[in-house]
Order: C-alpha cells, then structure tokens, then sequence
C-alpha cells in the first residue's frame, strides 16, 4: 500500500507491517507523492527467504527491523537482526539479507533517488546533459514546456530558480 499525499505526516499501522506477507519478498509499503524527499520501504520476508548480495552506490541506507529475524551480511561481517536494530549501511556497502524461520520485517529509508537522466555514450564528447530541473514542478512534476514559465501550469506551484 502506499500513501500520495507527501505534505501531510503519514502513519503506518502495525496491520500494514505485521509479519506475516504474500511471496517469498514483498514490499508492503512505500512512501510515495512528487512532493517527498525521502524513500522509505517496509520490506517483508518470508521464512528462509533472502535478498541476494548487492550494492547501493550511491545513496545511503538506513534499516530498522521490526519483527521477525535474520541476518545482514557485508563483507565485513555479519550481523543479527531482531526486533529494534538498527543499521545504517553507507553508500556503496554491499550486504545482503536473509530471514530466520519466523521471517522478518524491515524498514528502508534513504534519501530519495534523483530522477532518471540521459547521459552521453562514454566516451562521447557530447557535453553535458542539458538540465531542464527548473522547469520540474516541484509539487506535481508537471515539465513546463515554456523556458521562461515560472510557475505550473497544472498546479499554480511556483518553479525553481
């Protein structure tokens, strides 16, 4: 389940984060709206179920487990995860998650991802990008077709400098 309106505080239940899930990994929440900026997941995992190895380059990742248990596995070590823990993992850690018998439910929060981009062919001499942020309605995310607009033309929200 998910909630669209990021200007408002937003509760979750423990009948959304209770153990028990659908699959083997399911999402059973996330923190959505154009407006946020931050990410936030509570991921469930069946028993014996796990998240392969991987890395987040680029952000961040702070994990609190709230039921169940399992392990947190990084090239350094490896970790118990029990109701209460809590792990801040720093951009580029790799690690992976397996449940015990009982599961486990977790949180995810980072900041949120910078929208997707093109980039020129490495090794191109194409320059840069052009950035078009300041035409990005900040509350919608309507794209201004005028250059020189400065507020959305959907939502009245005025536009970055």
């Amino acid at each position: 389940m998910s909630t669209s309106a990021a200007t408002a505080p937003v509760f979750v239940g423990p009948e959304q984060t209770a153990a028990a899930g659908q699959g083997q990994i399911t999402v059973a929440w996330s923190l959505s709206g154009h407006a946020r900026d931050l990410d936030a997941n509570v991921i469930r995992l069946a028993p014996g179920a796990g998240i392969g190895e991987h890395t987040e380059a680029a952000l961040g990742v702070l994990v609190t487990v709230l039921h169940g248990e399992g392990e947190l596995r990084t090239p350094g070590g490896s970790w118990p995860l029990t109701p209460g823990a809590l792990v801040w993992l720093p951009a580029g850690t790799t690690r992976s998650v397996q449940a015990a018998d009982a599961g486990l439910v977790y949180t995810t929060a980072h900041r949120r991802r910078p929208p997707l981009g093109i980039s020129p062919a490495p090794g191109s001499d194409a320059g840069e990008p052009a950035c078009l942020l300041d035409r990005v309605c900040p509350e919608c995310g309507r794209l201004a077709a005028e250059r020189d607009a400065r507020y959305c033309a959907r939502c009245g929200t005025a536009l970055g400098e």
